[in-house]
This record gives structure tokens, C-alpha cells and sequence, in this order.
């Protein structure tokens, strides 16, 4: 073909190939996308997906382009590699998709001269594929990965992932691995505990609601893998399986046109653990959650200032030691060893002979002595050296480096050395803010003086309660004497539950408060400080606000608002003859309301989702004026006593009636399980009776399932509370709080509603279709006082303490959960009755 009749047929095809969103998916051959136009694009049908170049970010410099296939919004799923300004993406007459550069170099081809193809096209699952002239497909990116897996699209035994040094496959037996240089196994997930057969063809797949699952022919179903923790949830989300520059496998999803990516599932959960991350004798520590790299000592320096994740390299190379070699230790630090090093590179041997012999022998450039009793020691020959450096790590390392030893300053030193080059440089402002500062106490000393002076405990108030009475919202630090004090000895208890008693007490300021003392608290200083200030920020007008703590040595207390009315229970579920606790339905509709938006701003308002559960009427309290508030979210991730980049399990609490079948059928739970124990306790609210009794009048069955055959019979009354019978009730409200609360008990996840979508229904902006009937699910195991679930989850009850007493058909139970993390991603807590405040 001539130079003109190429441009007569690039004139041809440029108008339907020059805007963002074309109208065919087909390829023609001689088809050709340039890097330079990037309003040029091939979208699928539906527009889901589109070919393109993109920008390489960040920016190089001369720009370069990516050749990729994007969803909708920009999010790269796939992609052919990266060109200058200069390259082109062409489907060749003789059949070959091929990405050139500027120079006319081959960065890829598809490998497909001379097969036959006649065509291609990019379908609505983001598949691009290569056909014959009898539609036979010849080639697919499906089959052809790079990095990304999607929805629908089946990986194999045979294909790998990959990004950078790192790999991802999926062996015959069914096993998962990550892999460093072709040779490192850094994690293997072995799929054979939950197979109990052989596989022939195994293949992996990311279903579209977030289940990763191994399918073979040999299975009946697929075995599930893992979740992503926004497991059935919203719609028009893409989830995919990426593997990252950074070698950790992650579950993402990425709504519909936003361009944003959220990682919902790792399989690394401690990314210091993945080999190489901080390149060759690099070390890998935390900076609070985030992994940062540095160099062992000053005896070493960064290969490339720029970049930490290259390594380090010794200042002075051990064959060129002016004088003698000697080992440098780090403490609290281990060099990663993985198969198929593991085996040739392990001793035993105690600490100082684990350091010796590396110091003795030619053949050792590092060593770590592991401090758990086994005696192991792991030597690392000459090569790629891997390090991480944690307080809890129980291991000792030595590096191999010469004389003198130079260890890294500590941040305190750092940090002093810092701050005097400064004030040499700019003591002028150090002098101002200090000025600025003293007489900003000399007024609000003078201002305390003059309003407390004739107080006799003016002189034991502390700056802490001047933070309480004026502050920004920061949580006060108490003393446990004061609170002791606050409390007369912790005398006045008005609840107890598994995470400890609460107590009433009365600060210097006359604040009533609600103390609760924690117990089983493991966690370090720092890490609960942190939990706490994380609950402390969380702000709404129908969550229980935190007002301070203590951690002073073994003590944790929580300090939090007086809660006049106490809990919502004692309402409810009250004896005829306390009619003064007898809620209208103005009331209870405002309560239901008040704690649906509470729920609503943990689980969709909040910077991270909130997952409370253990929704019950116990942790719903009144204020003086019956707003409700939800009390006890947040408490699971504080008295967890293992940071979370440690921990195995996930300790959770829930009760008795208000547990989503998730639960029992070991299933991820989610802010949807939130949702059913909100539509149990909406149910409970109008029909003033606990959502698990059984009586002759609800012919023995669960009050939840005979309350919805009287709903489809239309007899509302009988729904509820007979206690208000005789008072004046907005039928509409009652309808709508019925309905919802069956759409919330639904068993499957997905049929629930969000929580903004259950105020919407509450208030009557959104219709309310008919909700289908909640199925009976069966709990365990329940007449008796605990509950035996699975091997998987141990269960404890206990009853609540300051509960009225209830009839041994309708005991509220608390029963405390463990599941595997892998299958549980839970973020916040619960407990049972906390926070029982004191009546009028």
C-alpha cells in the first residue's frame, strides 16, 4: 500500500477514532492509536471500558505514555506497556497488535502474525480480543495479563501477574503465591485445608461482589479464597485484583466514573513482610501505620537518595576494610529468609555464636538470632539482603560492616540536634513565641483566679479540666486518682458488660460523667492513645461523646457523657406497672430516627467506616430530652491487644436476637450486618417486645417471622404495642418503620439497605416497596446460657447487669465472636449494656 493510500485511509478512519468515547468497538486491520492524540480512544459497547494512552504518572520528563485499557473514570486494568510522545498502537495487516516507540522499536507484540486474524474488539467485561474471519477468538489480554485481574476474567495455571521484580501465580494444587525475582516465595496461601480433592485445571476469579474464589472442575462450587471487606455492597462498583509495584496482592474497588481506587483486601496484611520491599540491605520499619525504608547505620548510604525503596549500599566495601571487620547489632530486627532459602541458610545456635560465626566466616554478610527459645539462627550470604525492624519483633540481627561502628542516631538525638541548629538560626522567633506563650497563661491563670478563687477545690483543678471546660473537643487525660476521687472509690456502679463496669461520677466542675473501666487491656501506651483519640473524634448528635481517658500503668478508663434516661431497654422492655417508662410513639419514632442517622455517620460520614457490631437497645441511650444516642462503637479495634498489623483474629462482640445470619454462616461481616441489627431493634421499638420471644400468641414462632405474617394480613395492630393502644399514633410512620425494618432483617447482605437509604425511608423522601419475607434463620444452639457456633467461633455469654430481669424464654445474651481475619475485615466494636445511667 502507497504513503497515500495510507493517509487516505487514516483520513478515513480518524473521525470515528477522534473523540474520548467512540461509537464502534471493532478494530479493523491497519487500525492505529497514537500516543500524541489523546482524545483518541476505542470504547467498548457500553462505554464501561476504553483502549487508550495515558500519561505515565507521576510525570516524566519528556512525557511518557501508557498503552492501557481503562474503566470508566480512568482506572488502568490492563495495559500493552509504555511509549514515548512519538508511539502508536497498531493492528498490522498480517494480524500482530504491536506498541512501537518514537524510533519504530517494538516495546510489544501480541505474537499473532500470520494466525489468521481479521479483526479485534474491546467487550464490556474489558476484554481486548483478537479474531479470525469466523469470529474464533486468537488472542485475548484475558489470557494475557499484566498486572490486573477483573471480574469474569478466569486466571489460570500457567499465567502470572506481574509488577516490577514481583510475580503472581497459581500453582496446580491450588495455591496462591507472590514471588520475588523469580525465585523468593514470600507467601504462599495454601487453598488444600478447604479442598478435599484434587484439582485438575484450576482457576482462579474475582467475582463482581468482592468473593475471590479457587474453580476446577473437580469442585462442586467455588472455594473461596478471600473477601474484599466491601464484600455485596453498592452498585456499579468495579472490585479487581492487582498486583503492586510495591509486591502486595490487593483486592480494589473503584465506583463507576469516579477514578478513584479504595484497597479493600491485601494478602500481605504487614507489608514490611514482603521480600525486597525496601530493596538489597534496605530496612523496613513503621512510621505509626505507613512502611518506610532506611540504611542499617551510618556505615551504609542510600543507593539513590530519590528513592529509599533501592537500598542501601556500604560507604566502605568489606574487601576494602582499612582496618578490621566488625558487626553491627539491631536490636528488635531480622533479615527476611523465605523458601527456598530458608532450609540452607538456618542454624541453631545461641545469640552471641550467631554473631561470631557470621563475624568468622567469609560466606556471611549478616545474621539474625531469633529470641523465641528455638535457638535459631539464619545466616545471609553475599547477595540481595532484606531487613525489617519492628518493637515487637523478637530477634536480634548483626550486619557485617568496618571498624568503627557507626549506628543511626536516635530520633531523640536527631531531634535535639535539630532543634539547636535552628535556635542558632532563628532564636529571635523562639524568643517571641515563648513571650506569646507566658502571657497566655498569665491570662487564663488570671481568668481561673478570678471565677474559682473563692472555690475551695480551686487549687486541686488541674490544666486538664481547664481543656474540658474550654477546649477544641481534644479528649482530657485524667489521673486515676481523680477519677477515683470523681467516682467516691468507684462506688456507684451503673453497668457492667465485657469490657468492664461504669460508674457514675462528678468531676471538679460538676460535670456528671459515666466512667467505664476497661478491663483485659493489653495494648501499649501509644496505641491506645491512639484508638482513643480516634473514637474522641468521632462527633455526631446521636453518638455518646467521649470526654477523656486514663492509661496510667495497668489502668484504662473511658470517661464519657451522663446519659440521664439511660438506655433504651429500659423502656422498651419495661413492666406494666412502671407506666413513668412508658415511651408515645412521637418518641420511639424520633429514637428509631435519631439512632438510624447515628449509624448512618459511622458507617457512610466518617473518615473510616465505623462497623458497630452490636446494634441492641442496651447501646442505644436517651439524654434528658429522649434523644437517642448509640453508645460503645469503636471499642473492639481499642481493646484489641495486638497491633493490627500482627493479629490473626478479630475479637468481636454481639448478642443474642440481634446477630445478622452472617454470623453463623462465617461470612464476611460488613456494615450490612450493622443494618440487621438495626431493623431487629426498629422492630422491637414498635412492637415493645424483645424480637426473639416466643409465645401462644405468636403460635411459637420468632416474634420477627409472625410479625411479618400479620403485616401481609394487614393487621398492623396486632404489630404493635399493646401499651399504646389507648394513645394517639401516626399510622404512616408505623408502616414505614415496619417495612423497614423487614427490609433490614433480610438474610442476604445485598438485599439490605444502606443506612442513608434507611433514614430516607424513615422520613418518607424515598418510596418503600413491599420488603419480601425475612427468612427464620436458626442461631445455634440458644436455650441455655452460651452458644456453640463453629470451630471457628468461641462464644461467651453473660447478662447484662443492670438489665431488668428477664423470663428465661427471652434472656439477652452477649456472646463474644472470633473469626479469621482473612474472612472478617471489622473496623470499630461493640459491647453489651454500658453506660447505664442513672433514672429520674
Amino acid at each position: 500500500m502507497t504513503m497515500q493510500s495510507h493517509l487516505l485511509l487514516s483520513l478515513f478512519l480518524l473521525p470515528f477514532f477522534s473523540f474520548t468515547t467512540s461509537l464502534s468497538s471493532i478494530i479493523p486491520l491497519g487500525f492505529s492509536l497514537h500516543a500524541s492524540n489523546q482524545n483518541q480512544s476505542l470504547s467498548s459497547p457500553d462505554s464501561t471500558f476504553s483502549l487508550s494512552f495515558l500519561p505515565v504518572v507521576p510525570a516524566t520528563s519528556p512525557p511518557t505514555f501508557l498503552a492501557t485499557i481503562t474503566y470508566s473514570g480512568g482506572v488502568a486494568v490492563w495495559s500493552a506497556g509504555e511509549v514515548d510522545s512519538g508511539g502508536v498502537l497498531r493492528l498490522l495487516p498480517t494480524g500482530s497488535l504491536r506498541l512501537v516507540n518514537g524510533s519504530g522499536s517494538t516495546i510489544w507484540d501480541s505474537r499473532t502474525e500470520n494466525l489468521g486474524v481479521s479483526s479485534g474488539s474491546l467487550d464490556d467485561s474489558g476484554n481486548l480480543v483478537l479474531l479470525n474471519n469466523k469470529s474464533v477468538v486468537v488472542w485475548s489480554s484475558f489470557e494475557d495479563p499484566t498486572d490486573t485481574v477483573v471480574p469474569t476474567q478466569n486466571f489460570s495455571v500457567g499465567q502470572t501477574l506481574r509488577s516490577g521484580l514481583y510475580s503472581f501465580s497459581l500453582q496446580t494444587n491450588g495455591n496462591l503465591t507472590l514471588t520475588w525475582n523469580k525465585t523468593i516465595v514470600y507467601w504462599n496461601q495454601a487453598s488444600n485445608s478447604s479442598i478435599d480433592t484434587n484439582l485438575t485445571s484450576p482457576s482462579l476469579s474475582l467475582q463482581p461482589n468482592g468473593v475471590m474464589s479457587i474453580f476446577d472442575s473437580n469442585l462442586t462450587s467455588g472455594a473461596i479464597v478471600a473477601y474484599s471487606s466491601d464484600y455485596g455492597e453498592g452498585s456499579d462498583i468495579l472490585r479487581f485484583l492487582r498486583l503492586d509495584n510495591d509486591g502486595n496482592l490487593r483486592i480494589y474497588s473503584s465506583p463507576r466514573d469516579s477514578g478513584t481506587i479504595s484497597a479493600r483486601w491485601a494478602a500481605v496484611s504487614d507489608q514490611c513482610q514482603v521480600f525486597g520491599y525496601c530493596g538489597t540491605m534496605g530496612i523496613c520499619s513503621y512510621n505509626d501505620s505507613n512502611p518506610i525504608c532506611g540504611c542499617p547505620s551510618l556505615n551504609f548510604e542510600p543507593i539513590d537518595v530519590n528513592e529509599a525503596r533501592k537500598g542501601c549500599k556500604r560507604k566502605v566495601e568489606l574487601d576494602n576494610c582499612p582496618g578490621n571487620q566488625a558487626m553491627l547489632t539491631l536490636e528488635h530486627a531480622k533479615f527476611l529468609t523465605y523458601p527456598p532459602e530458608l532450609k540452607d541458610q538456618t542454624f541453631f545456635m545461641g545469640i552471641s555464636g550467631c554473631r561470631s560465626n557470621c563475624l568468622l566466616s567469609g560466606s556471611c554478610t549478616a545474621s539474625t538470632s531469633v529470641s523465641d527459645g528455638t535457638g535459631v539462627c539464619i545466616m545471609k550470604t553475599p547477595g540481595f539482603v532484606s531487613g525489617y525492624k519492628n518493637p515487637v519483633l523478637p530477634s536480634t540481627s548483626f550486619v557485617k560492616v568496618c571498624e568503627p561502628v557507626s549506628p543511626n542516631p536516635s530520633p531523640l538525638s536527631q531531634a535535639a540536634g535539630n532543634s539547636k541548629g535552628w535556635k542558632l538560626q532563628a532564636w529571635i522567633v523562639v524568643v517571641v513565641v515563648i513571650v506569646t506563650l507566658l502571657i497566655l497563661v498569665a491570662l487564663e491563670g488570671g481568668f481561673w483566679w478570678w471565677c474559682c478563687r473563692n472555690s475551695p477545690k480551686f487549687g486541686g483543678l488541674s490544666a486538664q479540666y481547664a481543656l474540658l471546660e474550654y477546649a477544641s473537643g481534644a479528649p482530657v487525660q485524667f489521673s486515676h486518682k481523680e477519677l477515683q476521687r470523681s467516682t467516691k472509690g468507684f462506688k456507684e456502679k451503673l453497668g457492667a458488660g465485657g469490657f468492664g463496669a461504669v460508674y457514675r461520677g462528678i468531676l471538679a466542675n460538676r460535670t456528671i460523667v459515666a466512667v467505664k473501666q476497661l478491663e483485659g487491656i493489653e495494648q501499649g501506651e501509644k496505641q491506645f492513645r491512639m484508638e482513643v483519640a480516634t473514637i474522641s473524634s468521632t462527633h455526631h448528635l446521636n453518638l455518646v461523646r467521649l470526654i477523656g481517658f486514663c492509661s496510667e500503668g495497668r489502668h484504662r478508663l473511658l470517661v464519657y457523657e451522663f446519659m440521664k434516661n439511660g438506655s433504651l431497654d429500659n423502656f422498651l422492655f419495661a413492666a406494666e406497672e412502671q407506666s413513668g417508662k412508658l415511651l408515645n410513639w412521637e418518641y420511639r419514632f424520633n429514637i428509631a430516627l435519631g439512632t438510624a442517622r447515628g449509624i448512618t455517620y459511622l458507617h457512610e460520614e466518617c473518615r473510616d467506616c465505623i462497623v458497630h457490631c452490636d446494634i441492641k437497645p442496651e447501646n442505644i441511650l436517651l439524654d434528658e430530652n429522649y434523644n437517642a444516642k448509640v453508645s460503645d462503637f469503636g471499642l473492639a479495634k481499642l481493646i484489641n491487644p495486638k497491633d493490627h498489623r500482627y493479629r490473626t483474629l478479630t475479637s468481636v462482640r454481639g448478642t443474642r436476637g440481634y446477630l445478622a445470619p452472617e454470623w453463623l454462616a462465617n461470612l464476611p461481616i460488613t456494615s450490612k450486618s450493622d443494618v440487621y441489627s438495626y431493623g431487629m431493634v426498629l422492630l422491637e421499638i414498635v412492637s415493645g417486645r424483645r424480637n426473639f420471644e416466643v409465645s401462644d400468641e405468636t403460635n411459637r414462632k420468632k416474634f420477627s417471622v409472625w410479625a411479618y405474617e400479620e403485616f401481609e394480613k394487614g393487621n398492623l395492630q396486632a404489630i404493635i404495642d399493646k401499651r399504646l393502644v389507648d394513645q394517639e399514633i401516626n399510622m404512616e410512620q408505623v408502616m414505614r418503620a415496619i417495612q423497614v425494618s423487614f427490609w433490614c432483617i433480610q438474610e442476604q447482605p445485598s438485599q439490605r439497605p444502606m443506612m442513608g437509604k434507611v433514614v430516607q425511608m424513615l422520613e418518607g423522601i424515598t418510596e418503600i416497596e413491599k420488603p419480601p419475607a425475612p427468612k427464620a434463620v436458626t442461631e445455634g444452639s440458644m436455650s441455655g446460657t452460651s452458644i456453640h457456633l463453629s470451630s471457628n467461633i468461641s462464644a461467651l455469654s453473660t447478662f447484662a447487669a443492670s438489665a431488668p430481669a428477664p423470663s428465661s424464654s427471652s434472656s439477652l445474651q452477649t456472646v463474644e465472636l472470633s473469626s479469621s481475619a482473612s474472612g472478617r475485615n471489622i473496623e470499630g466494636g461493640a459491647s453489651s449494656s454500658l453506660l447505664r445511667s442513672e433514672q429520674k
